[in-house]
């Protein structure tokens, strides 16, 4: 059987048809409640008695419920497609933060963290299941614009959760995301893009080469060098969001106040970069599009490196964003068409590893930084960025267009 790349354009719908927006509702609302869980946390700390080390250990339960609804949804996926799981966990992602913000004692705020975990983590494989199947529709690619529309509702919830938080307290601004999602759940879900036939074991839908028969071990070789690179490319985000600003203070010498810039300017050149990877990526293909993306985040991580003030290093932070705006989309669209792997089985596998970027780096960092400089990490950072431009030749499966 040989792989075919194929256009859809003369087949697929123009603009933005409401499948599009409604998978793109679908990040925003993850987004926005992962970036409002953000603010969240000294406030739980606070009202709980926690020290650093049981928040830790509350966001490590976090990231662990993430891992475990991986494969179970990945698993759900491969038997009913992916609009219903995205609908349900969709649905969920309404209360979750409730839960958090009124848990009562250390126990139950910990199993509502794990909860949390468990939904937006099992929701972040289904929606990039459904965004696979509607980009399959479309005339051009549309992963990077969905991460984009991630990054925005991101920086949305915890840009807005601090002062609401501070207006009205936490368990109202819990409600008030909740109220704020349920809106935009009832709005978008019913639009979402049926695709049981392109991820279940029968029907004229199936992708080329993902069959009802058992999954051959090159696919999931390939799908697992595809998480490999999507973990490279997320530990410096995981790097830029947990110890930016102590680098900056600890180092630099900036302020409180400027010390937040330097994430700031990481995720704000990725939210905006997103937006147009999609068109660079049809005009250079995925591996061209991935490794020149790798050497800008590797130049970035060297500025922040080498930085001689802080200015310099939130310059760079802001060329790392670029760079890594469009690694991890790519290793998504990658992962959802390997030849002769049902896209939930990829997403799955590269989901768990790119969520293993952001819970086990940060610890692995600041056991570092115990013994060596923040500066020396970053460029040392870099290095993984040489590995994904080598690996790139992985992610030509991104450029797949399976007939429909």
């Amino acid at each position: 059987m040989t792989e075919t790349t194929i256009s859809v354009r003369s087949r697929a719908p123009a603009g933005f048809p409401p499948m599009r927006l409604a998978v793109g509702a679908a990040f925003l609302a993850n987004g926005f409640v992962v970036g409002s869980w953000a603010p969240q946390i000294p406030v739980m700390a606070q009202r709980l008695g926690l020290s650093s080390t049981a928040v830790g250990l509350m966001v490590f339960g976090l990231g662990v419920g993430s891992i475990i609804a991986m494969p179970l949804v990945g698993a759900a996926i491969m038997r009913v497609g992916s609009r219903r799981p995205t609908m349900i966990l969709q649905t969920l992602i309404t209360i979750v933060l409730a839960l958090v913000a009124l848990a009562p004692n250390i126990v139950t705020a910990a199993i509502a963290v794990a909860i949390f975990g468990f939904v937006v983590g099992g929701m972040d494989v289904a929606m990039n299941a459904n965004a696979v199947s509607v980009e399959r529709r479309m005339p051009t690619a549309i992963m990077s614009s969905c991460h984009g529309f991630w990054s925005i509702g991101g920086l949305l919830g915890a840009g807005l959760g601090g002062p609401i938080i501070a207006a009205v307290g936490a368990p109202l601004h819990a409600l008030i995301v909740g109220v704020a999602m349920t809106i935009l759940t009832i709005v978008s879900v019913p639009f979402l893009q049926e695709d049981r036939t392109d991820h279940g074991d029968s029907g004229s839908d199936t992708p080329e080469g993902a069959t009802g028969a058992g999954t051959s071990f090159a696919p999931l070789l390939t799908a697992f060098g595809v998480g490999i690179l999507a973990l490279f490319a997320m530990i410096p985000e995981g790097a830029a969001i947990d110890w930016s600003a102590l680098y900056l203070r600890r180092e630099l010498g900036a302020s409180t106040f400027a010390s937040g810039f330097a994430f700031a300017a990481c995720a704000s050149s990725m939210a905006i970069l997103r937006f147009v990877g999609d068109k660079v990526r049809d005009r250079f293909g995925a591996v061209r599009t991935a490794r020149f993306a790798s050497v800008i985040a590797a130049v970035g991580l060297g500025i922040i490196g080498m930085a001689p003030h802080y200015g310099v290093a939130i310059a760079g932070f802001a060329v790392m964003g670029i760079g890594l705006s469009n690694l991890v989309p790519i290793a998504f669209s990658a992962a959802g068409n390997v030849a002769g792997l049902k896209p939930g089985i990829g997403l799955s596998i590269v989901s768990a590893f790119a969520y293993s970027g952001i819970l086990l780096a940060p610890s692995a960092i600041g056991f570092a930084a115990e013994h060596v400089s923040f500066a020396a990490i970053y460029s040392t950072l870099a290095g993984l960025l040489v590995i994904v431009f080598a690996g790139a030749g992985l992610l030509r499966d991104a450029d797949r267009r399976t007939r429909l």
